[in-house]
C-alpha cells in the first residue's frame, strides 16, 4: 500500500478524516450576503473526503488523465476546496479563474492552459459561453447551481455539480505519482501583457500548511478571509494552514470592507488576511465606537503602508504581521513586535534576498534597487510559466528570481518595498510616499476608497510626475473637493499634495485587491469633469 504523504492535498484531507472526521474545519458563510436568510455552509474533513471522490470520479468519467488541465471559475464556495482535493487525487492539474474574467483574458487563459473541461458557477456560465467557441480544447462543463448571480441563467441541458455532489458516495483510487506533480496553474494579472501561468506542484501546497507555524498560528485561532481562493494568498495564509492545523476557518464569498469586522465579531475569528489596497480602504471606513471591540488578535497583511500602520493597530486593536511574497515566490516575513515598521522584515531560512542595481552590483543599505532572490544554498532559483520558457528563463536570470519589485534594507538586514519597477512617484525632485497621502485623504469623512498614482508631468520635466488621488466618495454624504485639497494642504508636505483628485465610482482592483493603475490611467484626463485641481475649486 502507497505510503501517504501529507504534502499532498489529496492524502492530507484522508489522513485528517480519519483522525477528526467531523471537525468543521471551513465554514463559508453566508450571513454577511443575505443578513442571515441563507444558511452557512460548513465542511468537516469527512465531507470535504467524501465530496473530493464524487467530483474525482467525475473527472475521470469526463476521461480526464492525469497531468489534464481543468478550469475552476467561482468565488469562494466550498465546492472550490473540493474540486481542489479531486485534482489531487486524479493527478489532474486546475487553472483558478477570478469569477470576475471575462472576454478576450478569459479565454486567453483557458485556451493558453489547453483546459479540456471547466467547473463554474451559474453566475460565471454565460462568460464561458461567450468565449466558447474559441477554445478549441474544451470539451465539457459542470456548473454549480447557486442562485446567486445577479441575472437568472437558465441550466437546462447543462451538466449540474449539485448532482455529482448528491449522488452515491465513491471512492477513486490515488492517481498521482509524485508531490512534485502539478495541481495548479495560478496565472498572474497581466497587468504589463498577456498572463503567465505559474505552475504550482502538490508540494508547493503542502508547504502552505506548514505555513500556519511560521505565521504564529495557535490552536484555537480562527482564521478568516474574504480574498479569493483564485489567488495564492488565501490558499497560503487561510485554507493551507486551517487544513492542516484544522483551525475552523472561515471564508466570505468575496472581501467586503464595511462588513469585515461583524463578520469577525460573529465568528469569533482571530486573524485574518490583508493584501494591496485592503488596508486604506478599511482605514477609510467612518471610524465606530466599538472599532476596537473585535476578537482580532492579528492581521497577516502583505503591504501595509508605514503611514497607516499604528493608527491601524491602535484603532482597531490588532497587532501587524507583515510579509512579502509572489505567487512566484521570494517570501520573506516580520513577524509582531520585531523589526522597524514599514518593513516587510527578513527571507525566511533556507532563502537568499538582496536588493540589486541595473547591473546586478548589491545595492548599500538604503540604496533603492530590485528585490532578487535565490535558494541560500546557491542553487538557481526556479519558476515555470506554462507553456512559455522563455518568460521563465527571464524570471530567473543569472539563478536569481526577479521579482519586478523595488525595494531597499536597512543597515541591520531588514527589507523594505518601494514601488514596482517602472513606477514610482517623483514630484519636484521628490520621492513621493504614497501611503502618507492616501492616510490623509482617507482619514476624510467623505472618501470611502483612495489609491494614489502618478501621470507624466505636465510640465514636460524626464522622470517627473504630477500626483493624482484616485478617490471614491462616501455614500450619502455630500462631496467636497475643496475641502480634501485644504486637508492635504494642512497635513503634508508641498510636494505630497495632490495634483489632481480623480473621483471614480470604484477603485480597480484584482482579484488579490491590488489596485490596478493602468485602469485609471485610461481613464484620465486632466480636463475631464470628474477631475478636479486647486484652481478648478478655487482653493488657490
Amino acid at each position: 500500500m502507497r505510503e501517504r504523504n501529507e504534502m499532498i492535498l489529496a492524502d492530507l484531507i484522508a489522513a485528517r478524516a480519519e483522525q477528526k472526521p467531523d471537525r468543521d474545519v471551513l465554514t463559508f458563510e453566508r450571513w454577511s450576503i443575505s443578513g442571515g436568510a441563507l444558511a452557512d455552509e460548513v465542511r468537516t474533513y469527512a465531507d470535504l473526503f467524501a465530496n473530493g471522490h464524487r467530483v474525482a470520479a467525475a473527472l475521470i468519467a469526463r476521461g480526464m488523465e492525469p497531468g489534464d488541465r481543468f478550469g475552476l471559475m467561482m468565488r469562494n464556495h466550498p465546492e472550490f476546496v473540493e474540486a481542489m482535493i479531486a485534482a489531487s487525487i486524479t493527478g489532474c492539474v486546475f487553472v483558478p479563474i477570478d469569477p470576475r474574467t471575462r472576454g478576450e483574458k478569459l479565454a486567453y487563459m483557458l485556451q493558453q492552459s489547453g483546459c479540456r473541461g471547466v467547473i463554474c458557477t451559474d453566475y460565471c456560465l454565460p462568460h464561458i459561453d461567450a468565449v466558447r467557441e474559441r477554445l478549441s480544447h474544451l470539451r465539457w462543463l459542470l456548473v454549480l447551481r447557486t442562485g446567486e448571480g445577479e441575472e437568472p441563467v437558465s441550466l437546462e441541458r447543462v451538466p449540474l455539480l449539485n448532482e455529482v455532489l448528491e449522488g452515491p458516495p465513491k471512492t477513486v483510487d490515488m492517481r498521482l505519482r509524485s508531490p512534485d506533480d502539478p495541481l495548479q496553474i495560478i496565472y498572474t494579472s497581466g497587468t504589463t501583457g498577456d498572463p503567465k501561468g505559474v505552475v504550482f506542484p502538490n508540494a508547493r501546497f503542502g508547504l502552505f500548511g506548514m505555513l500556519g507555524a511560521l505565521l504564529g498560528y495557535q490552536p484555537d485561532d480562527r482564521p478568516y478571509t474574504g480574498l479569493s481562493l483564485t489567488h495564492g494568498n488565501a490558499q497560503a495564509v487561510t485554507l493551507g494552514p486551517s487544513l492542516h492545523m484544522a483551525l475552523r476557518a472561515v471564508f466570505s464569498r468575496r472581501f467586503t470592507k464595511s462588513k469585515l469586522w461583524d463578520v469577525c465579531r460573529r465568528y469569533g475569528c482571530t486573524t485574518f488576511s490583508m493584501l494591496g489596497g485592503m488596508a486604506t480602504a478599511i482605514y477609510s471606513e467612518p471610524p465606530r465606537p466599538d472599532d476596537a471591540d473585535n476578537p482580532v488578535r492579528m492581521v497577516v497583511d502583505a503591504g501595509m503602508p508605514a503611514a497607516i500602520w499604528e493608527a491601524f493597530e491602535k484603532r482597531f486593536n490588532v497587532k501587524i504581521f507583515e510579509w512579502y511574497g509572489a505567487v512566484e515566490g521570494g517570501l520573506a516575513f516580520k513577524p509582531v513586535g520585531v523589526g522597524p515598521i514599514g518593513s516587510f522584515g527578513k527571507p525566511v531560512p533556507g532563502l537568499e534576498m538582496k536588493i540589486v542595481d541595473e547591473n546586478d552590483n548589491e545595492c548599500p543599505p538604503g540604496v533603492i534597487g530590485e528585490i532578487v532572490s535565490r535558494p541560500a544554498t546557491g542553487e538557481a532559483a526556479t519558476v515555470e510559466y506554462f507553456g512559455n520558457p522563455e518568460a521563465s528563463q527571464a524570471k530567473t536570470r543569472g539563478g536569481w528570481l526577479r521579482s519586478g519589485d523595488m525595494g531597499h534594507r536597512d543597515e541591520e538586514g531588514w527589507f523594505f518595498f518601494d514601488y514596482r519597477k517602472g513606477g514610482g512617484i517623483r514630484h519636484n525632485g521628490d520621492f513621493i510616499n504614497p501611503g502618507f497621502v492616501e492616510k490623509v485623504i482617507a482619514e476624510h469623512p467623505s472618501v470611502s476608497d483612495v489609491f494614489v498614482y502618478g501621470v507624466p508631468a505636465a510640465s514636460g520635466a524626464p522622470g517627473e510626475k504630477d500626483v493624482v488621488a484616485a478617490v471614491v466618495p462616501a455614500a450619502g454624504g455630500e462631496f467636497d473637493p475643496a475641502s480634501i485639497f485644504a486637508k492635504c494642504r494642512r497635513d503634508l508636505e508641498p510636494n505630497f499634495v495632490p495634483t489632481y483628485l480623480q473621483v471614480v465610482d470604484e477603485i480597480p482592483k484584482t482579484v488579490s485587491e491590488k489596485p490596478q493603475e493602468r485602469f485609471l490611467l485610461e481613464q484620465f484626463r486632466p480636463d475631464a469633469p470628474n477631475v478636479y485641481t486647486e484652481q478648478r475649486v478655487g482653493c488657490g
